[in-house]
């Protein structure tokens, strides 16, 4: 009986996870009440996880990653890494160096999130396709993740149940030869192939893109008119949508914000429908000077256009930027919202934004810079680093090197290390304290908490022993190494309803069981899975496949083309060197 409601439960959160009926946070919650009432689990044994050292490894991770982004040092070091390039070939390989190496000891979408700017610029000036170049990007940041225990939160949710079961956790750098190998065999098929197997999709400019002359126009205000005296935000403009991008008073272009008050002969530079803007030119006597406006007009020595890149984990997901209250808090103007999808809307500020959104946004060059360093969005540009932020992201990238040393050496335990290093980040002021737990991915260290008692819950009823034993009748003749092969590929196509870390951890218990049954090393096939859910690159659904997706125009068959031979010959790869490394 227990079994079928742990295997009933296993299919119902695949379903949810997949559906995203409910945040993952929800429906893992909601497993572990479950389990606790059928008495599967005790209290003690379902919030275990979430008290387990590598539950503190994530969270300091996520805060030193976060104090080194928003410091904006690996965004200034990753820019000039990549500048001076001539060759495309060596353009790729070098960037997938570049980002496989950071990747290794920071989160793999931060990464990604910080290169994908920087390259695009780069696309620009040796007139490559974006297309040709930001899948390789994604892929050497997942890649990297296989070198190191902090590579992934799927290592180290790995690492922290195979402790949790009596077995000897990850050592930081145990997997890195394999690792090294699986990566430099990624950029190697991606330099041979790359012509062939990524897409040529050129940019295209920004009005052409986003369509800017549909929505924009200049208008002035006369003598007489009811908005003159009123604040620019509040005045009948905004209720009618009309949103004022710029003010040009006489020779001065002013950026709006609430405290601008209209005044006579103002020339303000408008955004909104055609419609709206006739019944605006009767109802308050405005002058429209042009029907559209080129680009010049919008982007001058003081006033620049960018594009930024919404990225997960941002406040922004599923809000409008009315909501977010956009312009208050970033001072900056959205001129247009780009999808992967192809849809562009006038009303933009009702759209709720998605991860990988494009915006088209207008400021000055002091906000921008104010803003490039933001972990909301990355800045599609290359902007000046304020110096002061600079030494701190250097203060808080040294903290981070001596916690991996001390962690590697086992001088302290890793979670002391990693610890001690965010705390330090915060006492230096990298990042402020309330920020720190503002990008804590929360659902992600629930999420991993969770599944990691539902492993238990697979132990207690029997249910990872039944699989096993049903895995092992089907292949167990063929031998050891194919019962291995087959948890990997089961782990593989996991991973595209279910995050990497949820995919392995539900995979674990019964690959581990079935190695105990062979009489193999239930440690060497946990680590054949953890590597298996990494080298995943099928779909675009992994976050760093999804940042990509929108600023590289793809479609979803351009990840089939390109992630299914390179995946296959990474689980080769896998199952040929596990042996190797770690005796079966």
């Amino acid at each position: 009986m227990e079994i079928a409601l742990v295997l009933g439960l296993l299919v119902i959160a695949i379903i949810l996870f997949a559906t995203e009926t409910f945040s993952v946070d929800i429906v893992t919650l909601g497993l572990l009440v479950v389990l606790m009432i059928s008495g599967v689990l005790t209290p003690g044994e379902a919030f275990e996880g979430f008290s387990s050292d590598f539950m503190i490894i994530l969270a300091s991770i996520f805060v030193i990653s976060g104090a080194l982004s928003e410091t904006g040092l690996l965004d200034k070091l990753g820019s000039k890494l990549i500048k001076g390039i001539r060759s495309r070939s060596l353009f790729i390989a070098y960037t997938m160096l570049i980002t496989g190496s950071f990747s290794a000891f920071m989160n793999n979408t931060t990464v990604t999130a910080l290169v994908t700017g920087p390259v695009v610029g780069m696309c620009r000036k040796l007139k490559i396709s974006p297309s040709k170049v930001l899948i390789p990007i994604a892929y050497a940041s997942i890649l990297g993740g296989t070198c190191t225990l902090i590579g992934t939160s799927t290592n180290v949710a790995v690492s922290g149940y195979i402790a949790s079961v009596g077995l000897e956790p990850l050592h930081f750098f145990e997997i890195f030869w394999i690792g090294l190998i699986l990566g430099t065999v990624g950029i190697l098929f991606m330099l041979a192939f790359w012509r062939k197997l990524l897409p040529d999709r050129k940019e295209g400019s920004f009005t052409e893109e986003y369509k800017i002359k549909q929505y924009l126009t200049e208008i002035v205000i006369p003598q007489g008119s009811s908005l003159i005296g009123e604040y620019a935000f509040t005045s009948e403009l905004a209720h009618w949508e009309v949103k004022i991008i710029k003010v040009i008073r006489r020779r001065d272009e002013i950026i709006p914000t609430p405290a601008t008050i209209l005044e006579t002969e103002d020339i303000l530079l408008v955004e909104c429908k055609v419609d709206d803007l006739i019944k605006i030119k009767e109802h308050a006597g405005l002058h429209v000077l042009a029907d559209t406006i080129g680009k010049k007009e919008i982007q001058s020595d003081k006033v620049r256009l960018v594009e930024v890149l919404v990225t997960p984990g941002s406040r922004l997901v599923d809000r409008t930027l009315k909501e977010a209250r956009f312009r208050q808090n970033y001072g900056l103007v959205v001129l247009a919202i780009h999808r992967f999808d192809g849809m562009v809307s006038k009303k933009i500020g009702d759209i709720r934004l998605k991860i990988g959104d494009v915006l088209l946004v207008q400021g000055t060059e002091e906000l921008i810079d104010e803003v490039r360093n933001s972990t909301e969005f990355s800045v599609m540009g290359d902007f000046r680093v304020n110096m002061f932020k600079e030494r701190k992201g250097i203060m808080a990238a040294l903290a981070f090197l001596l916690a991996i040393i001390a962690g590697s050496l086992d001088i302290v335990p890793l979670s002391v290390a990693f610890l001690t290093a965010a705390l330090v980040t915060v006492m230096v002021g990298a990042i402020h304290v309330e920020r720190a737990y503002e990008i804590m991915n929360w659902k992600l260290l629930i999420l991993i908490g969770g599944m990691s008692a539902f492993g238990t819950a697979m132990h207690n009823s029997g249910a990872s022993e039944f699989l096993a034993g049903n895995i092992i009748g089907l292949l167990g003749g063929l031998g050891t190494i194919w019962v291995l092969a087959g948890f990997v590929v089961l782990v593989i196509l996991l991973t595209q309803p279910l995050s990497n870390a949820a995919a392995a951890l539900v995979i674990l218990p019964v690959a581990m069981d079935a190695a105990g049954i062979l009489g193999a090393d239930p440690r060497s096939f946990a680590i054949a899975i953890m590597l298996g859910a990494s080298v995943s690159l099928i779909t675009p659904f992994e976050p760093s496949c999804i940042l990509v997706y929108g600023p590289g125009k793809y479609k979803f068959m351009d990840f089939i083309k390109a992630g299914v031979p390179l995946t296959i010959i990474l689980v080769i790869i896998i199952l040929l060197l596990v042996p190797v490394f770690w005796q079966m």
